[in-house]
């Protein structure tokens, strides 16, 4: 197996996700992924709508490019409106189920740069006063965040900064535990892009230049559904790097790194899939091979936005995605050493 730095790469993870980045809210995260880029020394340009294209070195003459791509930007909320009592109602920015940032801390963002802690809460948080507080049905109307603050109506929260359109994110609540679990929020899609970090650090490392052209593309609209609806012109083939589903009769765990067949958008190319198959055997990872049943990728974007590419999915097994995740760091680790054995293929 590949020589992944295991330290660096937990390392950069810990340092992804303590940065907040809903989709469209990237700014940050971005600007921090390309410092560390650079420090590697490897160019890095960004599309119009924020997402990081880094070119890695190859000496190849061939006319025929390999994008490896993830995503940074994560689940998160959208101030939907002020209440009288000054709390704030919510909307959704990607797909969650209620009930799992029920109780949650959060930061509020305003356009002018401050950010406020608060609490995600029903509009009945207290057994003691509503008596049918179990049985509320957790949908977005009967959501909202308590911020903490001195306010006692509308007026008072919008004296503050905060208005309709302010970004909240999720508080990560990152631990790195000694049995190699990470239990976190938003490892879909960040530990897949300390993986590609990972990668990068190796080549850099080992002085590695490649004999095939590899770009890889970090998107920032994945949770939305567009995050690769537009990538350079000059890529043919794409391998989505996205957390691997864990569940019913799927086949995965917080272990292994699935290679997807097919998702909800259809089969990946059949060709890539195998040869990915191929070079896990080979290298003795532990995988699996799985079919999702509600889950689209960056690969299946670009190919919906009518790229003419060939397109595969990988990733580490995350349980409870979109929720409160945890992966184990062999998943990532075999996941950026699959990706070493197929550039280098």
């Amino acid at each position: 197996m590949h020589n992944i730095d295991e330290h660096y790469l937990l390392e950069k993870l810990q340092a992804l996700l303590d940065i907040p980045s809903p989709s469209g809210y990237c700014h940050d995260v971005m600007s921090w992924l390309e410092k560390e880029v650079r420090a590697l020394g490897f160019p890095i340009t960004f599309t119009r709508k924020g997402g990081a294209i880094i070119t890695l070195p190859s000496n190849s003459t061939l006319d025929y490019t390999l994008c490896l791509t993830a995503h940074v930007d994560t689940l998160g909320a959208m101030v939907r409106s002020i209440t009288s009592n000054g709390t704030l109602k919510l909307t959704s920015i990607g797909g969650f189920m209620m009930h799992s940032i029920e109780g949650e801390y959060c930061k509020v963002h305003t356009r002018d740069g401050k950010a406020y802690t608060g609490t995600i809460l029903s509009t009945e948080p207290s057994v003691h006063v509503y008596r049918e507080a179990r049985d509320q049905k957790r949908v977005e109307s009967n959501m909202e965040v308590r911020i903490d603050e001195v306010v006692k109506n509308a007026e008072d929260v919008e004296k503050l900064g905060i208005t309709v359109g302010d970004y909240i994110s999720f508080d990560a609540r990152t631990q790195v535990l000694d049995s190699g679990y990470i239990k976190s929020r938003h490892l879909d899609d960040k530990a897949s892009v300390a993986a590609l970090l990972a990668l990068i650090e190796w080549i850099k490392r080992e002085n590695i230049t490649l004999t095939k052209q590899v770009k890889i593309f970090i998107s920032n609209y994945e949770e939305v559904g567009h995050g690769s609806s537009y990538i350079p012109t000059d890529i043919d083939e794409m391998i989505a790097v996205d957390m691997g589903a864990i569940g019913d009769d799927l086949s995965c765990s917080e272990h292994d790194v699935s290679i997807c067949a097919k998702d909800s958008t259809g089969p990946y190319d059949y060709n890539m899939t195998t040869r990915l198959v191929e070079l896990a055997k080979r290298d003795q990872l532990s995988y699996v091979v799985d079919i999702y049943p509600f889950y689209g990728s960056d690969a299946s974007a670009a190919l919906a936005g009518g790229h003419n590419i060939k397109a595969a999915l990988i990733g580490p097994g995350v349980h409870a995605s979109h929720s409160m995740e945890r992966t184990h760091k062999q998943a990532i680790v075999h996941t950026a050493a699959l990706l070493a054995a197929y550039v280098l293929d």
